[in-house]
């Protein structure tokens, strides 16, 4: 096998079939001259049908320099709260850890778990308690923040967050069905959430 390691690197390559990247997909809509060919040729009659790629909006261009800042909208079921606000960065809750977000950030697609969400203007930095949600991260440096639940940092009362920690704690180990322990160890899980935001 080692012998024929050499001549095996050697090769060149060439993958068929293969889905283009995001970035090689051209911003404009093509269409499919092969099919548009091929339905003329047998109901020359009628239109050809639309395809999925002839309703989507075309791709945003990708900026060739990194703007100074992140446009950032960040909605709720019920509100939203900043609509295209022009800021410096975002740290967001992702289930795989905290994401600073910057100008220029690669494309991305995170789940939000409960967890602060800063929001960078300068010296200014607003805090808000997030309970889950999604975040896209999109190639011309604009963030979508959509969130389930929400509130500012400062609106929220410390004495009831150890409270509600307190209540659930006792509910986790006094459950005795799997429902029951599920439900508390969320109550758990964003309490002890929401404590660290108010003392970290």
């Amino acid at each position: 096998m080692l012998r024929q390691a050499s001549r095996l690197l050697g090769r060149t390559t060439t993958l068929r079939g293969c889905r283009a990247f995001s970035s090689e997909v051209p911003a404009t809509a093509s269409e499919d001259s092969t099919f548009i060919e091929s339905w003329k040729k047998v109901i020359p009659n009628i239109e050809p049908p639309k395809t999925p790629s002839s309703f989507m909006a075309p791709r945003p261009q990708t900026p060739t320099s990194i703007p100074t800042k992140l446009t950032v909208n960040f909605v709720l079921p019920y509100a939203s709260e900043l609509s295209t606000a022009e800021v410096d960065m975002v740290i967001i809750p992702a289930t795989s850890g905290q994401m600073g977000v910057l100008p220029g950030h690669v494309p991305t697609i995170a789940e939000l778990k409960p967890g602060i969400l800063s929001v960078h203007e300068e010296n200014d930095v607003k805090k808000y308690f997030l309970s889950s949600g999604f975040a896209y991260i999109h190639a011309n440096s604009v963030a979508d923040i959509i969130a389930v639940e929400a509130v500012p940092v400062d609106h929220i009362d410390p004495s009831l967050v150890q409270k509600g920690l307190a209540e659930y704690t006792q509910q986790l180990s006094s459950a005795t069905t799997d429902l029951e322990k599920a439900e508390a160890q969320i109550g758990v899980d964003v309490h002890s959430a929401l404590n660290a935001a108010l003392t970290g």
